[in-house]
C-alpha cells in the first residue's frame, strides 16, 4: 500500500498515476499481475485505474510491461514542475 504523503505533500494532491487507453487495452491482465499496489482492476471493456493514489510517485513500470502500450503517465517534465510547486505550497504547512 502506498504512503498517504510524498515529501510532505498529501498523495491525493499529486497527479501521478496511470491512464489506460481502453481502445488499446487487450485485457491481458499483465498490469494487474504486475502492480503490487492494486491500482488496477479488470473492467468490462478494459483494465481500469480504480485506486490511482496507490500508485508510487514516479513509478511507471507498468507502462513498460504492457504488451499493447495501453498505459500512459503524465509528461515527466511537466510533472516535475508541478511537484516543485506543490513542495513550495506544502513546505510550511
Amino acid at each position: 500500500m502506498a504512503s498517504n504523503s510524498y515529501m510532505g505533500i498529501p498523495r491525493e494532491k499529486i497527479p501521478w498515476y496511470p491512464a489506460v487507453d481502453e481502445n488499446a487495452c487487450t485485457k491481458c491482465s499483465t498490469c494487474l499481475d504486475f502492480c503490487a499496489n492494486d491500482v488496477f482492476e479488470q473492467g468490462e471493456g478494459s483494465v481500469e485505474v480504480v485506486r490511482p493514489y496507490n500508485c508510487v510517485v514516479g513509478c511507471s513500470s507498468c507502462q513498460n510491461v504492457c504488451p499493447s502500450g495501453a498505459i500512459r503517465f503524465p509528461d515527466m517534465r511537466q510533472f516535475v514542475e508541478t511537484l516543485k510547486k506543490l513542495r513550495e505550497e506544502y513546505r510550511n504547512k
